[in-house]
């Protein structure tokens, strides 16, 4: 199975490591100042998982793609997506899997009217992971998943062929019958994270440690999950208690990683995460005050950043 990843950053970077130490034909497309740092540095992995140093990984720039790939995995921002479409275009034949790993639902819409919808499975993953100043990857925590399937929920051929040959990289790969119901649970969730402490500048532990920070967090959390409700994908009861408890555990330093971005001045996945989230809020007459305040706090910051 040839795989082909876009980008070698810290996502793309680590996933598609992780299979070519594996000894899977893992290709990644990326720009020539990032193939030049892979030719002479390779592609290091510092990780509680364990360290890896991959010498020349193959890769491939985009004026130079011609071949056809089995399997593209998409780990982009979503502001890039138009220009990684454009990069990785000529990789889709007929039988490629496109498995995007972006956060909400705005980017399936994309893809299925470039490549049609039965190339485009759905996926999410959840890992914590930089690139460093000497551009190594570097996993900030243990936890490591990536999720795809059929968005149809049917448990198909290419989805188990897919699945067989994720499972050699060892980072909590998974087929999902229930695709669709895993991303609508993180979008929640990253939604809520993010436009609470986006908003309010601080960890979670900052924000609950306020008179009103509890309330206020979990306010955002049920404005998220009316919205999923609405949409026919009400978070489960597990997920939903396990999110109510990291989102009101004392003295966390949890953040999102758009709150990161914000400082690092980085441009940000605002209509992507919440954005879309309050537009689909009004389709539906779900009410979500506190996301449109979040929403234009962040809108402000892009602005200001220009």
């Amino acid at each position: 199975m040839r795989i082909l990843v876009v980008g070698a950053g810290a996502i793309g970077g680590y996933f598609g490591g992780r299979l070519l130490q594996a000894g899977r034909d893992v290709t990644f497309l990326v720009r020539p100042k990032r193939a030049a740092e892979l030719a002479r540095d390779g592609l290091v992995i510092k990780s509680p998982n364990g360290d890896a140093t991959l010498k020349n990984p193959p890769t491939v720039q985009a004026d130079k793609l011609a071949e056809k790939f089995d399997v593209v995995l998409l780990s982009c921002k979503a502001f890039d997506l138009e220009d990684a479409i454009r990069s990785f275009a000529p990789a889709v034949g007929p039988r490629t899997a496109i498995i995007p790993m972006l956060n909400g639902m705005l980017h399936l819409d994309v893809l299925d009217k470039k490549f049609g919808h039965d190339r485009v499975l759905g996926g999410l993953c959840a890992i914590a992971v930089t690139l460093n100043e000497h551009r190594e990857i570097v996993q900030l925590a243990p936890m490591q998943s990536l999720g795809f399937g059929e968005r149809d929920g049917k448990l198909s051929d290419r989805v188990r062929a897919i699945a067989e040959a994720m499972a050699s990289g060892r980072f909590g790969a998974a087929a999902s019958e229930q695709i669709i119901q895993d991303m609508w649970e993180k979008w929640v969730f990253l939604a809520s994270l993010a436009a609470s402490t986006c908003l309010m500048r601080a960890p979670v532990g900052h924000i609950l440690a306020v008179p009103g920070g509890k309330d206020f967090i979990l306010g955002m959390l049920d404005e998220c999950s009316a919205v999923a409700a609405a949409e026919g994908h009400t978070p489960s009861g597990p997920f939903f208690e396990r999110v109510r408890g990291m989102l009101t555990a004392d003295g966390s330093q949890l953040t999102a990683s758009m709150f990161r971005d914000i400082k690092a001045g980085a441009p940000i996945e605002a209509d992507h995460v919440v954005g879309d989230m309050i537009a689909r809020g009004d389709a539906a007459k779900a009410p979500v005050p506190k996301l449109r305040i979040a929403y234009t706090h962040l809108k402000a910051y892009e602005n200001q950043r220009g």
